[in-house]
């Protein structure tokens, strides 16, 4: 197998479309089928399923595919370290619960990088897709933090994807909320004062939710609740209803427009778990990339000017 024919492999992965793949490649249809039935010829199974909808990758194919990836981006690594004029476009992405630390940390990355020669991407997503997306190479990084109370949950799902964890920053836990909120003059608060209001939290998606989500005492049985999926969404929330979140004291006021600040959590007896160890993860043994080492020195800057 040739490296030509993992990025024709992988180029399909990525459409979804053996026609989109053919465009982007610059070649006939049939001399990729042809590419594609070489390699599963080779390798002894089925990489993907055709359907009148497109491609979709086997199970047998989602491990050749993860495996092949990160070889390919090695080679690729090599190739910009060693070559000049190359006609590739280099990429870094990660997959991230929602920080804006980590968002402030890749706009300062990108600034370092001609975009018009990389492809950046940055993902914010649910617990389980972050730890897939690293797990397949999907991103080189991702961000997410553990608990006592999550911590056995989260480190038997990084066993399982052969990933490292590595700790950023350990620190109190925060009430985030609208500066317009009742509260919002308070030195520190507590659950007693908090309960009237929403608690809001981002959808997991899973039934192991309490075990996955990216707020502290998810545990908890609160009187009022509220899901959302997406930043903008929280943010409107907070605003209109008077929510709030339990969060790091990690707080970037410029990503937040300045409306919201972090207020923090008086814990008691009946909640002392207040402590956030929050951190990346990485395949196991893996070196990262240039990009991928500028990015957490951006994050660490990221933290200590927070």
């Amino acid at each position: 197998m040739t490296l030509q024919q993992m990025h024709y492999i992988l180029t399909i992965a990525d459409s979804k479309s053996m026609n989109k793949a053919a465009e982007k490649l610059y070649i006939a249809q049939p001399t990729l089928t042809s590419v594609v039935k070489e390699v599963e010829q080779e390798i002894g199974i089925p990489i993907f399923l055709r359907t009148h909808k497109g491609v979709t990758v086997t199970s047998e194919g989602e491990i050749f595919l993860a495996s092949i990836r990160g070889l390919y981006q090695q080679y690729e690594e090599i190739r910009n370290q060693y070559t000049d004029g190359g006609n590739f476009r280099r990429k870094f992405s990660i997959s991230m619960q929602h920080y804006s630390f980590a968002v402030k940390a890749f706009i300062e990355t990108a600034k370092h990088y001609d975009t018009d020669e990389f492809d950046l991407i940055i993902r914010e997503t649910r617990t389980l897709n972050v730890i897939r997306d690293v797990g397949s190479l999907k991103s080189e990084i991702g961000i997410l933090y553990m608990s006592e109370q999550n911590r056995r949950i989260i480190s038997k799902l990084l066993r399982e994807q052969e990933l490292e964890f590595h700790t950023l920053i350990q620190c109190p836990a925060c009430v985030y909320l609208a500066k317009t909120h009742p509260l919002a003059c308070q030195k520190e608060l507590s659950l007693s004062q908090l309960e009237p209001y929403p608690c809001l939290s981002f959808e997991q998606g899973s039934d192991a939710d309490v075990y996955l989500a990216e707020e502290l005492l998810s545990e908890h049985v609160f009187q009022k609740t509220i899901k959302a999926s997406d930043r903008a969404t929280m943010m409107n929330l907070l605003e209109g209803l008077n929510g709030y979140t339990l969060c790091s004291s990690i707080f970037n006021e410029r990503l937040s427009n300045d409306q919201f600040l972090v207020i923090p959590f008086k814990a008691s007896a009946d909640t002392p778990n207040t402590i956030m160890e929050i951190g990346y993860i990485t395949k196991k043994n893996a070196s990262l990339s240039s990009m991928g080492r500028q990015y957490v020195n951006e994050m660490l800057k990221s933290i200590k000017n927070a």
